[in-house]
């Protein structure tokens, strides 16, 4: 039988010395990261800096999005007023 590796033992390899890896944080850059993205139903959206000033907040956004599907559908040739766009 083939002997493990110290890596497939769950064990570091000797030239690794914890003791010079300092400082690490877990989620370092989660709110700089959560900042400028929305997530939802799985999909993500990455909001640039000029525009999140212009829209603070997730309301501001949808409120914008449907006014603009809302003048979609009022431009849209052969459609009905109250038709769903995609």
């Amino acid at each position: 039988m083939k002997k493990k590796s110290p890596v497939e033992q769950g064990q570091l390899r000797r030239e690794y010395d914890l003791s010079k890896l300092r400082g690490g944080v877990r989620g370092k850059y989660y709110d700089r990261a959560a900042a400028g993205m929305n997530i939802a139903e799985k999909k993500l959206a990455l909001i640039e800096p000029d525009l999140a000033i212009l829209f603070p907040n997730s309301e501001a956004v949808n409120r914008a999005l449907r006014v603009l599907a809302d003048a979609a559908r009022a431009a849209a040739p052969g459609r009905h007023r109250g038709a769903r766009l995609g």
